[in-house]
Parts: structure tokens; C-alpha cells; sequence
């Protein structure tokens, strides 16, 4: 059993937004667990932002169903909601001649926290700024801001939290500072949805992914989304190319279909049923052709694969 169906934190049914003869997103429906990081992915304009606006009760949704942290979505329970998440824009919105702990000290007021100097503390521990408290903001680089943007969130406390776009603009090294402290609250068991276009970020991180281009497309764990999309298959490389390929490949257990990888001239690609029974015949196949065998190994897809075959084919859809 897995998390989402033994603690839902958030459930969303059927959701959509409209903007007057606009869809921003429609009926979307999923639900994210306790303690899970859930990607949120999309291109531009695709209805993201809006969603997390929407779940974070900074606007209302035009028709459908969600429950936030256990609380319906309505606008009575604003205030009950904004309680228990916290959502991190792109731009996390600081003060910039304030020091990191003014910066603090100002949203701990604004949300009326008690035990203030104590939910600074913790937060700062959280995301290793403890040494730069007296530091402007305006002093710091993007990276260190993104972590002081990422301490406001958590000085609720939050069940959920909320990120839009987190590594936006950043280098690789402040953008693996920002990874590394999201697996962290993953391990305090805070649930975590965060957009983003970085999607080897999004394979790396998350339990699961959801793909949004206005409706839904699909969700699953990068694995999952691979096998639904995608043959399994074993990539050849020789040190020339086959005299008789076909004569190679054709008919050996496991083997579907075979063809030219393309990136090589001497690389196939073989659609298998299963790598594990077709790869020591593939290998035993190319011995006996007295090939010079490179490399024989699982051809594997990436997220970056998924997403792509999914939006180009709302693309093409639309084209129709």
C-alpha cells in the first residue's frame, strides 16, 4: 500500500478554473500523500501556477472538489487552510535592505506565530543559513535567497508545501543546495508539490509526477510512465557495421523487431519482451556472427522522454 492511499493530504477532484472565455486547467483530478514530493510539470502556460494559486486559496477555483490538509477548499476555510501550507513563488518575495532574521521575524508577526524566535531558529537550522541571520538579503546571492524564501515557509510549521518553480535561475550548485533541502523535509514527513521545468530535478526528486498540459495527462513514478509509453529494449553497439543485421537479429527469443539506432553507424535498436531473457541471446547471436561486440546494454528513457511524447502529442492533436 502506498502512501497516498494509507494518508491523502491532498485530493483534488475535477478541478478547473476558468478565466472568462479562458480555461487555465480542467478537470483535474489526483491525490498526493503524506510526506511525498509530487512534481507538478508542464509547459508554459499549461495551467500549473494557476493550480497551486488555486490549492493555496490565493484564488477560487470556478467548479470542482479538493480537500487541503484535511479541510475542504472553500472560501470559508481560507484561513484554516493558509494554517496548515506554505507556498514559495518563484520571486520569494524579501526585503531586501532587511537581514535575514528581520526578514523572518516580519512574516512571523504578519501570520500572528507565537514562540517567534524559536520557529526563526528551527527554520534557519533547517535550511543552513544559521551563520548568515545578520546578513542582508540584498547581500546575498539568488541561491542563499532562495533559501531564506524556502525558512519563511516553514515557520508554520506546514503539512504542505507549495513550491513554484524553486531552482528557477539558478546555478547547479545552489539549484543541489535547494534538492538537497527538499529531501530533507521530505524526511520531517512534509509533503512537498513543487513545479518545475528542470525535469531531470523532477526524476531525481520525486515519489511521483503529474503532467499538466490544461487537462491531466497522465501521473506516475518515472518508472511507471516510462513502461506505459515505452517498448523495453536493448541498444547494440559494434565496431562496424553488420553485414547482415537482420539476419542477426530476426527470430531470436525475446527479440520483437529490430532497426538502426541512428546515432551511430554501427547501433541497433532491438524492441525485447523481456532484456533479461533476449540480451545473452542478442550477445551469443553477434559471437557467432563474429562481430566485435562494444557495448549490448538496456535502452532506457528518461523523464525528459515522457514529458515530450505527451505534450507533442497535444501538439499534433491540435494540429489536427
Amino acid at each position: 500500500m502506498t502512501r497516498v492511499q494509507e494518508d491523502p493530504v491532498l485530493v483534488v477532484d475535477k478541478l478547473t478554473k476558468t478565466f472568462g472565455s479562458r480555461t487555465a486547467y480542467s478537470d483535474v483530478s489526483f491525490t498526493v500523500g503524506r510526506g511525498e514530493v509530487f512534481g507538478f510539470l508542464g509547459p508554459n502556460g499549461a495551467g500549473k501556477t494557476t493550480t497551486v494559486r488555486s490549492l493555496g486559496t490565493l484564488i477560487t477555483p470556478t467548479s470542482g472538489r479538493a480537500t487541503v490538509a484535511g479541510i475542504p477548499l472553500e472560501a470559508a476555510n481560507a484561513v484554516e487552510i493558509r494554517k496548515r501550507i506554505a507556498i514559495m513563488t518563484e520571486a520569494p518575495g524579501l526585503y531586501g535592505r532587511l537581514s535575514v532574521t528581520e526578514n523572518l521575524q516580519y512574516f512571523v508577526g504578519l501570520h500572528h506565530l507565537s514562540n517567534g524566535a524559536e520557529r526563526i531558529k528551527n527554520a534557519l537550522e533547517a535550511v543552513n543559513l544559521s551563520d548568515r541571520a545578520r546578513d542582508t538579503c540584498n547581500s546575498l546571492s539568488k541561491g542563499l535567497r532562495q533559501r531564506v524564501g524556502l525558512a519563511r515557509t516553514l515557520l508554520n510549521d506546514p503539512e504542505i508545501l507549495f513550491l513554484d518553480e524553486p531552482t528557477s535561475g539558478l546555478d547547479p550548485v545552489a539549484a543541489r543546495g535547494v534538492h538537497d533541502l527538499i529531501s530533507g523535509l521530505r524526511d520531517r514527513g512534509v509533503t512537498i508539490f513543487f513545479t518545475t521545468h528542470r525535469l531531470a530535478e523532477a526524476e531525481a526528486l520525486c515519489d511521483r509526477v503529474a503532467i499538466l498540459n490544461t487537462t491531466l495527462r497522465t501521473i506516475g513514478n518515472p518508472s511507471e510512465l516510462r513502461e506505459q509509453l515505452f517498448n523495453k529494449g536493448l541498444t547494440v553497439t559494434t565496431a562496424a557495421p553488420l553485414p547482415d543485421p537482420d539476419r542477426v537479429f530476426t527470430g531470436l527469443p525475446g527479440v520483437e523487431s529490430w532497426d538502426a539506432d541512428g546515432t551511430a553507424a554501427a547501433a541497433y535498436h532491438l524492441a525485447v519482451s523481456d532484456p533479461a531473457v533476449a540480451a545473452p541471446e542478442v550477445v551469443r547471436a553477434l559471437v557467432h556472427a563474429k562481430a566485435d561486440v562494444l557495448s549490448v546494454g538496456e535502452s532506457r528513457h528518461s523523464l525528459e522522454d515522457v514529458y515530450l511524447e505527451l505534450v507533442n502529442e497535444d501538439v499534433e492533436a491540435s494540429r489536427r
